[in-house]
């Protein structure tokens, strides 16, 4: 890896790399307008960072496009690897949120040395996917790619597994998870029309823009493989004296808070009793197990049950 003199520079050449080396993955072709637009700078800008690049033996200058060199393609897998596993650290160890991700390992991918993302690998399990359903490559550059296509190409009445959200442009993925859409979500296609996508997903209705759903990956199922359309309710909506089954605690609860909840006995199959609202309405305290346990309401609705039917009188 090239030593660069000052962490401006080394910013710009690394996010330069990642770009090109993104485009060829994607069969795009890099041009000076798309580094400039990626990287948020003048042309002249981008045009000096090409002529850095092939200056550092990163880039090969053609006469279609630039092509990264051998040691400028490990550079990129060394700066890609480090974004997306940093990605998939934050999502699965700490409280930020998903639209917190993509810039914070922005920043980071830049600070870790090699032996440093390798021990980083290890504690998350060597995963091959980040929080997006991007692949991680390997240190040599191999990956294992999601094989989705647009949710838009599905018909109406075909069903598909989410295998991947764009995080890119931020407004879009914002809107994504507005919905509560992730990755591993079945989804089933009910209209399709170049006005709108309508869809079923953990027993509700969603409506996108076509090129909003566009943003969105999916593996479709066999015809025989069902989607859950039934819908489920949310402990939070529970009465006190209601009780309820535990389905699942959504994927949209992650690290730390998806931990503490799940350490407290809320696991598929436990009964909760809604016992007592606070003055405020919130929170509530729910008999888990046989303990009293105060939930906020934001908890509460991460975690999916069914209505029991009996109620306590």
């Amino acid at each position: 890896m090239n030593k660069l003199t000052t962490s401006p520079q080394r910013v710009a050449i690394e996010d330069g790399l990642k770009h090109i080396y993104l485009c060829e993955q994607e069969d795009r072709q890099p041009t000076i307008q798309s580094l400039a637009g990626v990287l948020q700078i003048t042309l002249d800008e981008a045009a000096n960072l090409i002529a850095e690049l092939a200056e550092h033996k990163l880039l090969q200058l053609g006469n279609d496009a630039p092509h990264l060199t051998p040691a400028g393609q490990e550079y990129a897998v060394h700066i890609v690897r480090a974004h997306r596993l940093w990605e998939r650290y934050l999502a699965d160890k700490t409280g930020f949120t998903e639209t917190e991700w993509h810039d914070l390992a922005d920043r980071y991918e830049h600070t870790l040395s090699p032996a440093e993302i390798e021990a980083l690998s290890a504690k998350l399990g060597h995963p091959t996917y980040d929080p997006h359903g991007d692949p991680i490559p390997t240190t040599d550059g191999e990956m294992v790619t999601h094989g989705g296509q647009p949710l838009t190409s599905l018909s109406s009445g075909q069903s598909g597994r989410i295998v991947h959200l764009e995080d890119e442009p931020a407004l879009v993925y914002a809107q994504l998870i507005a919905e509560g859409l992730y990755v591993g979500m079945d989804v089933h296609l009910t209209e399709t029309s170049s006005q709108r996508i309508r869809f079923r997903a953990a027993g509700e209705e969603h409506i996108l823009a076509p090129i909003v759903a566009a943003n969105i990956s999916v593996l479709p199922l066999p015809e025989a493989e069902s989607v859950e359309t039934s819908p489920t309710d949310l402990l939070a909506q529970l009465k006190p004296g209601q009780s309820g089954k535990v389905v699942n605690i959504s994927p949209l609860c992650r690290g730390p808070e998806r931990r503490r909840l799940m350490d407290l006995g809320i696991l598929p199959g436990t009964v909760i009793t809604a016992e007592i609202k606070s003055p405020s309405g919130d929170p509530t305290a729910y008999n888990v197990r046989g303990s009293l346990i105060a939930l906020r309401r934001e908890q509460a609705n991460y975690i999916n049950i069914t209505t029991l039917e009996e109620t306590r009188q």
